[in-house]
């Protein structure tokens, strides 16, 4: 473990590693050097994170699973939804962004002969990291044989109950409706519920598969991020959709993380003696990574495009928002800029950072610098970048996200 320094925080890559990448490095050419370290960095991203729907017939499986994928039904790549069962099989679903990200709309668990071990074994339960199980209305006893099934094999699961907007419109016509205390109502019924059916102290989060940044989204997607292993919480962060101000800050946070990786991968790379490698490989991984940053926080056209058909806002109202100089595209200009406001920060910390190197990288100054450079221009994009995505997202769905 490297010394910490005040500006790069833990140290994530194993030294072993770097030092391998350097040794491979130092016998190529500029160009297959190149090439050896964008494949290494795309090593860093085939996590896969596996998440298994299951419910009844139409208890909104399907609509939850394009939500959670940021989709709407009718949208390209949309799981099939409809009033009859339209999953007979298990039906893998990749994240439109991040294809290490698969939901499965599982085969309905309603029918009078189910057996939850069958069917567990029926869609290959080992695969999933975590089950997500929907009712749209009460849970049943087929509920909670799957559930208690999924604890008997190890593994985690969330009760889910759906269509919330629907309940809460139901419940509007009444005298004297309180938002909270119908939520609280709902939920204290479907509680209650799986405790006489053999649920001890359970948990249900409340969900609209039409505005899932409402009610529990948040609940739910802290408590899969804590029961996750560490290396699944960075996927699951990244793939969740945009929707309110606390998932945004939480993306904001996991990318930070990488920084000080491909920083220090940077640094590496600049003590090793091919002319033009630093430069080159410092163009290619601060490029990636603020293409990532965009991605994730959909601030390109075609996410800003469907958020503006979810809204009401047009295109250019949210486009005008964006005052990132990267907002015009991830060029040479703009990237440019993000060395000049990282060169006037960088002096007071490259003598700390370059000592801290020394074990590994070699040629210190170099090292140093290049570190440092990646370090400040990663940081000001991204902090540009995370403010965009919040004032985009405080104009498209309002302040109470």
């Amino acid at each position: 473990m490297m010394a910490r320094s005040k500006v790069s925080g833990d140290y994530s890559i194993p030294q072993k590693d770097l030092e391998d990448l350097k040794d491979t490095i130092t016998s190529q050419d500029l160009p297959t050097a190149i090439n050896t370290i964008k494949e290494y960095l795309k090593q860093q991203d085939l996590v896969e994170l596996n998440i298994g729907v299951a419910g009844e017939s139409g208890s909104g499986k399907s609509t939850f699973v394009n939500a959670f994928r940021g989709l709407g039904d009718e949208d390209k790549g949309s799981a099939k939804t409809g009033v009859v069962e339209t999953t007979l099989e298990p039906e893998v679903y990749h994240h439109p962004k991040y294809n290490n990200v698969k939901v499965w709309d599982l085969p309905g668990i309603g029918t009078p002969n189910f057996k939850a071990d069958e069917y567990l074994q029926q869609v290959e339960f080992e695969r999933y990291d975590f089950f997500i199980i929907i009712a749209s209305d009460r849970f049943r006893e087929c509920h909670t044989q799957l559930a208690k099934e999924i604890m008997r094999m190890g593994k985690k699961f969330y009760f889910v109950r759906s269509k919330i907007d629907a309940s809460i419109t139901a419940e509007k016509r009444k005298k004297n409706f309180d938002l909270e205390e119908t939520l609280d109502a709902i939920r204290e019924d479907c509680v209650n519920g799986l405790r006489k059916i053999g649920i001890e102290d359970p948990v249900v989060f409340l969900i609209s598969g039409w505005e899932l940044g409402k009610y529990d989204l948040n609940l739910l997607q802290d408590r899969m991020e804590k029961e996750l292993p560490q290396h699944k919480r960075r996927v699951l962060l990244l793939a969740l959709p945009n929707i309110t101000l606390e998932i945004n800050e939480k993306k904001k946070k996991a990318l930070e993380e990488n920084i000080v990786r491909v920083a220090f991968l940077s640094a590496c790379v600049a003590a090793v003696p091919i002319p033009g490698l630093s430069i080159a490989v410092d163009l290619v991984i601060v490029k990636r990574e603020i293409e990532i940053y965009y991605s994730t926080f959909g601030l390109d056209d075609p996410s800003l495009q469907m958020l503006c058909e979810k809204s009401g806002k047009s295109f250019q109202q949210l486009k005008s928002l964006l005052k990132s100089p990267l907002s015009g595209g991830i060029n040479p200009a703009s990237i440019l800029t993000l060395l000049g406001a990282a060169s006037i920060l960088i002096a007071e910390d490259v003598v700390e950072l370059t000592l801290s190197f020394l074990p590994i990288i070699g040629t210190v100054v170099a090292g140093g610098f290049s570190y440092a450079t990646v370090y400040f221009m990663l940081n000001k994009a991204l902090n540009d970048l995370a403010e965009d995505a919040r004032n985009v997202l405080m104009a498209a769905v309002g302040t109470d996200v």
